[in-house]
């Protein structure tokens, strides 16, 4: 029988394949070696200068599941630094925070001397922004060491890299003039000094450098010529540079990075090569869009937020979208989160019982790291409880609980807690998207007849038939009165006339959560001509 790691060499889902790439760059499976640093690193990297967006989950989660590959492939440690880049100098106010006359005071200056503008409780802008950082980053269960790009600057540690970039400074700038403007290209430095009197991080042009002294000369904006050491946190990077520096001081292995960015990685891997040193591996996904096909701007407030997604689905889901296709841009809008949630339950269900090799294809392995959750929805689906609410005409929990006791019997809110929390989601979902875009019919008279058989049908049988059972009667009810290419019309029929929507959950598993009888009066009702947007 293969073992674990056998199956892991030949598993197909992209994590295992990213986890390959890493494995090939330690010598491929049988020389692995562990770096001489004792560990592989992945980092995602991170601009404190706004809030934590789904953007950073997204890097995070993704990154995070092809560690767990690379750890069922090899026995080398792992570890994954959450960079922040808390040195850089505030560009402009945030629409979103308060004080944003103090900010506009302190713009230019690092984030970590920014003074923090929700309270005092921080001693920075940045510090504030990292902590919610970290606080969201924790939500989520993630395993992560949190890094501060100033800690590394002003602690020393990034001194051995600041000197290498200043002994070959002539070299990275004839790499970085050429990409870009012929404006920028008279004061552009990868050097960019901290001024000693207004502590703002400049954009000056460097006069001269002396690698052996490790200094530069730059103009300062009054005029006048400073001479200031690179080392020590007296100068930080401009962010290409500073990012190659990164890889290389860290001897980062793996980072992806958005598909936007593929040019600049590859101005970061060329500098880190200039250095003497080696880039990570890289993966290059693809970029989220809004309802209307534009890509989403954190700056634009377009698309859908995390805080967003978990009021409407479990977290889990937004794992999922995360996972598939991350190649492929996708639409990330509120539309989306109903198909989310029922394809992770399903997935989430089948996992226990596969076989190991299909089990490492199942996008719930990753999620989970490959161990099952005890959780779950006892079959309801996320459809089902949207139609439930629907035609019991009620956002109160308590209210539906009554009908999801008949489906998961002994279920509770208390024994039960994912479901409740599913049924809280879906309630919020069905309130804020789907009540109003309830569009009921009337049935023409082919589906009169197949209706009416229905409900003679539901009359006759047991009220502790299965779904499955049920779900065989409603197909075979519709067979007598559609033809074989027509079923799906039944079904679409059931849909329009008695859900009012032109989708919608199995019809057995539907009925036996809202119940025979309630069905059979929603048909008696709707075959009387009565307004099922309507309660009875």
């Amino acid at each position: 029988m293969s073992t674990e790691r056998q199956l892991a060499e030949q598993a197909r889902a992209w994590p295992f394949e990213e986890a390959r790439k890493i494995i090939a760059r330690l010598g491929g499976a049988d020389v692995s070696k562990t770096p001489a640093k004792g560990y592989v690193l992945f980092e995602t990297g991170y601009g404190p200068s706004g809030l934590p967006h789904i953007g950073t989950f997204g890097e995070v989660v993704r990154t995070t599941m092809v560690r767990q590959a690379f750890r069922r492939l090899s026995d080398i440690p792992t570890r994954l630094f959450c960079f922040s880049d808390d040195m850089d100098g505030l560009r402009k106010v945030p629409d979103n925070v308060p004080n944003k006359e103090m900010l506009a005071a302190n713009l230019g200056k690092p984030l970590t001397a920014v003074p923090d503008p929700f309270s005092n409780e921080y001693p920075s802008f940045g510090a504030a922004n990292n902590a919610r950082l970290r606080a969201f980053l924790d939500s989520f269960g993630f395993d992560y060491e949190f890094q501060s790009g100033t800690d590394w600057y002003k602690s020393g540690r990034f001194d051995p890299m600041l000197r290498a970039m200043l002994h070959h400074y002539d070299q990275i700038q004839a790499l970085m003039l050429p990409t870009l403007g012929e404006e920028r290209q008279q004061t552009y430095s990868i050097f960019l000094p901290i001024c000693r009197k207004t502590g703002r991080v400049l954009q000056v042009p460097v006069v001269k450098t002396d690698a052996d002294a490790g200094t530069i000369v730059y103009r300062d904006e009054d005029g006048s010529l400073v001479e200031t050491p690179v080392t020590g946190g007296n100068v930080k990077l401009q962010w290409k540079a500073d990012w190659a520096g990164r890889w290389y001081a860290l001897g980062v292995d793996y980072e992806m990075y958005g598909k936007d960015l593929i040019p600049s990685a590859e101005l970061s891997a060329r500098i880190v090569k200039i250095l003497g040193g080696r880039p990570p591996e890289g993966f290059n996904y693809e970029l989220f869009l809004d309802q209307e096909g534009k890509k989403i701007s954190k700056s634009k407030g377009n698309g859908l937020s995390v805080e967003e997604w978990l009021r409407y689905a479990p977290p889990e889901s937004l794992s999922l979208y995360m996972h598939q296709q991350p190649r492929r841009a996708k639409r990330l809008y509120f539309d989306v989160i109903p198909r989310a949630v029922d394809e992770y339950l399903s997935l989430v269900e089948k996992l226990p019982n596969e076989d190991p090799a299909k089990a490492l294809e199942n996008p719930a392995w990753h999620i989970h790291d490959g161990k099952a959750p005890e959780h779950h929805a006892g079959g309801v689906s996320f459809a089902m409880l949207l139609n439930l609410a629907g035609v019991a005409h009620t956002d109160d929990k308590n209210v539906l609980w009554q009908y999801l006791r008949r489906y998961v019997p002994g279920a509770t809110q208390q024994n039960a807690p994912y479901l409740d929390r599913l049924l809280t989601n879906a309630v919020a979902y069905y309130v804020d998207f789907v009540k109003a875009h309830k569009k009921f019919r009337l049935p023409t008279p082919t589906e009169r007849a197949a209706l009416t058989d229905l409900a003679d049908t539901l009359r006759r049988i047991s009220d502790n038939a299965t779904a499955e059972f049920i779900q065989n009667e409603v197909y075979e009810a519709g067979k007598r009165h559609f033809a074989q290419a027509e079923l799906r019309q039944w079904f679409k029929t059931l849909y329009e006339v008695l859900l009012g929507s032109e989708q919608g959950p199995r019809m057995g598993a539907f009925i036996k959560l809202y119940g025979r009888d309630n069905v059979v009066h929603l048909i008696d009702r709707a075959l009387a001509g009565e307004d099922l947007g309507k309660a009875a």
